[in-house]
């Protein structure tokens, strides 16, 4: 696996310090006390939705596989542990030969989740699965949180695309990580080139208010963009006046003008007029794209508008105000003895302020109503019941240390639009309220 397919820099050999300090002193602790071959489970859940969300979307596990796949402790990763004197010698020689052989559950990526929801599931003795929790949770916060944003605005849409604009407005590695989950949540383009290497997501774009500064004339301007892109290009046309330089869009570019884009003021107003001016001009199959700081809300708001599509930057790379999913990664059982065949015992956490956990290995299924669509998120440690047993949500994603979940990004994106398709109506409401599911537990 080559380090740039991760969206890591070339001079970092693996994923193994993308960890917290203290995940190898419980380690090295473990060893030490003889409990760290133990079989255990880890799950990784969240106990509430982002405030106001009425479903969470699972994103960045592909990327999470590749994560789990090159948790390696070269020499240069051993000898700054060493130097830095973060764990003993007898930890640094167990953490050589590293290399994780459990198993690994989940929903697949693209689905979407609810309080509770056991989202991955992480089996294998204690020392290889705690190292693992850092890296996962940074990977899952963040894709998740940026795809259930990216879902929203893809709701408000409707079937207007949506562009990725937003690698300027945060890490240049986060930007590639989220133009993906932007993509798993609906977008049809980016405009990270980054990202578009390395996943294949489509990418777009022409023009920024710099060239049109950049020539004598607005009209020099657009004849240059057009004679160099063709006159199927966007035009931006807000750099002065907008109607003078609609005119002179259609006038360089003739009706055949593929687009003008529309990044300021109050873009309702301003897109029925330039709508209108179009239409006039003989434009009509122009399209109007608009952007400046949207984000579902005002995307909602244009739904009247004449417009044919969006680009979003800012509030999708921050997760629209909820740039985490707040996930956890917690030890729900493990075996009462280092013997492998020994049986798990159930294990939680039991605090005050809301970060109690419930013990135990768990299955989840979605329930149906009778017309088809989803009533429940029902969780259990038991026997599942017959009549869920064919809509269980995990799924097999690494069996003895082997990948085998891996799956193209386009399937991870139909997976959420059926998804999102299958849940009550009440879910694409932006207004606040509860999960749109209920979790049981059983």
């Amino acid at each position: 696996m080559n380090t740039a397919d991760l969206g890591l820099p070339v001079d970092v050999p693996s994923t193994a310090l993308f960890t917290d300090h203290y995940e190898l002193t419980m380690l090295q602790a473990a060893l030490q006390a003889g409990t760290a071959e133990r079989r255990s489970v880890f799950e990784v859940f969240t106990r509430r939705l982002p405030e106001g969300r009425r479903y969470g979307v699972v994103a960045g596990t592909g990327r999470v596989l590749d994560a789990v796949e090159n948790f390696r402790f070269d020499a240069d990763v051993l000898r700054f542990l060493r130097e830095r004197r973060i764990v003993d010698e007898k930890t640094l020689q167990w953490l050589a030969g590293y290399r994780f052989s459990g198993d690994v559950w989940g929903y697949p990526e693209g689905e979407v989740y609810f309080p509770g929801s056991p989202i991955m599931r992480v089996e294998g003795s204690f020392a290889e699965c705690v190292l693992l929790e850092t890296v996962i949770l940074s990977i899952l916060n963040h894709d998740s949180a940026i795809a259930a944003a990216a879902s929203r605005m893809a709701s408000a849409a409707g079937d207007r695309p949506l562009i990725e604009m937003g690698a300027r407005r945060t890490h240049e590695l986060a930007a590639v990580a989220a133009s993906r989950a932007a993509y798993v949540g609906g977008f049809a383009t980016t405009s990270d080139l980054a990202a578009g290497f390395r996943y294949d997501i489509p990418t777009v774009g022409t023009s920024a208010h710099a060239f049109t500064l950049l020539h004598d004339h607005e009209r020099d301007a657009f004849r240059a963009q057009v004679d160099s892109l063709g006159r199927g290009t966007t035009l931006l046309v807000d750099t002065y006046d907008v109607a003078e330089a609609v005119r002179l869009a259609v006038e360089v570019a003739g009706p055949e003008l593929g687009a003008v884009r529309i990044d300021s003021g109050d873009l309702l107003l301003v897109a029925h007029r330039v709508r209108q001016q179009l239409d006039e001009l003989g434009a009509h199959d122009t399209r109007i794209i608009v952007t400046s700081d949207l984000d579902e809300y005002a995307i909602a708001s244009l739904a009247a508008a004449p417009v044919d599509g969006y680009g979003v930057g800012t509030q999708l790379v921050t997760g629209s105000g909820h740039p985490t999913a707040s996930m956890v990664y917690k030890l729900v059982a493990r075996a009462g003895s280092e013997d492998p065949k020994a049986p798990l015992v159930p294990v939680a956490k039991k605090s005050s302020g809301g970060k109690t956990s419930i013990g135990g290995r768990k299955w989840a299924a979605r329930r149906l109503d009778a017309h088809g669509v989803a009533e429940a998120e029902v969780i259990g440690t038991g026997p599942v019941p017959a009549e869920l047993a064919d809509r269980q949500l995990l799924v097999e994603l690494v069996r003895g240390g082997q990948v085998l979940g891996r799956e193209p990004l386009d399937a991870v994106r139909d997976r959420h639009a059926a998804a999102r398709a299958g849940l009550p109506l009440s879910a694409t409401q932006l207004s606040r309220g509860e999960p749109v599911l209920p979790t049981e537990y059983v």
